[in-house]
């Protein structure tokens, strides 16, 4: 007897909004479609569990089966689970939004536990189908004695047809017909790899088999074949998928080759990670998952972690940031949130309250790992700290709460050799810098600064990436008493030698500032003559720590900021203790030697700039020729 009815619904066109809005990705319908069918199988075991269903072994074989048939345009979906009868699919399908799911729950909750949850909400999310389907096929037979099987058809409008079925097995088979513009999906491949995205972990046999023409050799009809358009290949196929995910384990089943193997699996990353977080939280919410800190490079444009985020094995997006902490994503890893309050569509949260919550407990997981690799092993966690620093530091700028945490490990690399923390590198060194930190941005650049240091046995640290900046201002917005500035900042006056005054010297300051502004053409230039400690030093540029924050500043918000506001203020810096500046102090006034004078102040400019930055094109050439005309005279005696 055929039926006809129209979707119960509160607003007309409620399919085209559905294929339009509701979800973000087209092939989104093989998640929903799947989960539902995992559902069914769920609730048929949960009812033989509390022994609802005595004529259902509950270690049956159980399955969701996916076909595709690119000769009828169809894809199947089909399960052995639950059924449904004629009623139940008025109820659950033609109510559009109602929760089969909901009501399932709500009717056993005392006899069952949260173990093994169910999944979805079969209602919208089954008319995912009409994203990609013309028309949309259901045969449904209930798990009930005596029950008969029904089918619910519809062509995308509100109107259904329901008649009864000739399937003659248990569970459920969905048959879209795939629309022109999705035809796409009916290849081999592309519905694989959709499979495999999002299917991979559910805790369900998911097969997949691509239906052959009839007639075709080394075929054999499946046990529904008068149900099923066409044939399967007699080779039997293997699940899609591992039920028995790495992360539903506890950790002292997983040894590190199983942490190691599910990470090659997941991410095809052959590198080996460094080190690896189990989670496993039941209170205030159920949280598992492996975090995995990779091999990374320092700058943060070229890392790209990613974040697998699961409800009840089955995967809703990648690198969520709501959920996880935004430092987080220079990782890698999967998280399974069966409490995750997401919307029908699996794609966007609901409750800020409650995420952040899990937010805050994963990111001290973090911490509390991190804590415990540097207490229990303070080299390997050295050895770590080249890869994970910028994740570190990211992650103390982003969240003050992780600063807070981990502040006490922060690594620094000095120019001695080693790594030490904040606390263990000022302590050493302040008899001579206080609580003034010096570091080197350019190694290659700034190696004369490095080496008038290192003889006067004093230190720096190396902060050498983008991302060093801003983690030093953010380090002493809370670390009021220590101060960070570059090596080629300031002359520290462990570097002078303060008993070695000259009569005079005041005087002498400004005839050779004023030689040097006329000679070079820079009225703004601020020279200086000090007696440094050492003497293979000629001259060497200042930039003050605040000049050079601005200019960095002008330049990071170079859109909205005038690039020219900040000039750069540098001083010159002449060392009368070096024989090249002590010659120039003679001879600069002796009319005879102006060309020479003219000479020497040109290149102890340029000698001083190349330890700054580099020189500009035209600037370097003249420093170059001007280098051979001061070898060549050498050479000439």
């Amino acid at each position: 007897m055929m039926e006809k009815g129209s979707l119960s619904i509160h607003s007309e066109n409620i399919l085209p909004i559905i294929k339009k809005w509701l979800y973000s990705d087209s092939d989104i319908f093989v998640r929903e479609l799947v989960s539902n069918g995992a559902d069914a199988i769920t609730k048929l075991k949960k009812l033989s569990d509390i022994g609802e269903a005595p004529n259902v072994p509950r270690d049956g074989d159980f399955a969701v089966r996916v076909w595709v048939d690119k000769e009828n345009k169809a894809i199947i979906f089909e399960d052995n689970g639950i059924g449904m009868t004629a009623g139940e699919i008025r109820e659950y399908i033609t109510q559009i939004a109602f929760s089969g799911a909901s009501e399932f729950l709500e009717k056993y909750k005392d006899k069952m536990d949260r173990d093994n949850e169910i999944i979805g909400h079969f209602g919208l999310g089954f008319y995912s189908s009409f994203m990609v389907a013309d028309k949309v096929q259901i045969d449904s037979l209930s798990y009930q004695e005596g029950a008969q099987a029904a089918r619910w058809v519809c062509e995308g409008g509100i109107e259904y047809e329901m008649s009864e079925s000739d399937k003659t097995t248990r569970g459920t088979s969905v048959t879209l017909y795939i629309n022109e513009d999705s035809k796409d999906f009916l290849e081999e491949y592309k519905l694989r790899t959709i499979l495999t995205k999002y299917c991979s972990f559910v805790p369900v046999d998911i097969f997949f088999e691509a239906i052959k023409p009839a007639g075709e050799d080394e075929t054999v009809a499946t046990e529904e074949a008068d149900e099923t358009p066409g044939e399967v290949s007699k080779e039997a196929p293997k699940p899609i998928n591992d039920k028995h995910p790495l992360w539903q384990k506890q950790t002292n089943e997983c040894t590190d080759e199983d942490y190691k193997a599910f990470y090659h699996k997941v991410f095809t990353d052959f590198n080996e990670p460094l080190f690896w977080i189990h989670l496993n939280m039941d209170y205030p919410f159920r949280l598992k998952g492996i975090l995995y800190f990779p091999k990374m490079k320092h700058d943060l444009e070229y890392i790209e972690g990613q974040v697998k985020l699961y409800n009840n094995q089955v995967f809703v997006a990648d690198n969520i940031k709501e959920v996880i902490p935004e430092y987080l994503l220079l990782l890698k890893g999967v998280m399974d949130c069966p409490d995750l309050p997401l919307n029908v569509s699996r794609s966007f949260l609901q409750n800020d309250g409650y995420v952040k919550k899990m937010s805050a407990y994963i990111s001290k997981k973090v911490a509390d790992k991190l804590n415990s690799l540097y207490k229990k092993d303070r080299e390997k966690y050295n050895g770590y700290w080249e890869d994970i620093s910028p994740f570190i530091k990211y992650g103390c700028i982003k969240e003050k709460d992780f600063y807070d945490k981990i502040k006490d490990i922060v690594l620094y690399k000095t120019t001695a050799g080693d790594l030490a923390t904040l606390s263990e590198f000022t302590e050493r060194n302040k008899e001579k810098t206080d609580k003034t930190v010096y570091y080197v941005s350019n190694e290659q650049l700034q190696a004369q600064y490095v080496k008038m240091f290192k003889d006067q046995g004093m230190e720096a640290v190396y902060l050498t990436t983008n991302l060093d900046n801003p983690f030093i201002s953010y380090i002493e917005s809370y670390e009021r008493e220590v101060h960070f500035n570059r090596i080629d900042s300031d002359i520290s006056d462990a570097l002078k030698d303060k008993d070695a005054a000259v009569e005079g010297e005041e005087k002498q300051y400004e005839d050779i500032e004023k030689l040097f502004q006329t000679t070079l053409g820079n009225e703004k230039l601020k020279v200086k003559v000090e007696t440094l400690k050492s003497d293979g030093v000629s001259a060497v540029m200042l930039l003050s720590e605040q000049s050079r924050r601005m200019q960095e500043m002008s330049k990071m918000f170079g859109g909205g900021m005038n690039m020219g506001m900040f000039e750069e203020e540098l001083s010159l810096v002449l060392n009368r203790n070096n024989n090249l500046v002590k010659i120039l102090l003679v001879i600069k006034d002796e009319a005879d030697r102006k060309d020479d004078v003219e000479l020497v102040v040109k290149q102890l400019f340029d000698l001083a700039m190349i330890s700054h930055k580099p020189l500009p094109t035209e600037q370097m050439t003249q420093f170059i020729e001007r280098s051979n005309r001061l070898l060549e005279r050498v050479a000439q005696g």
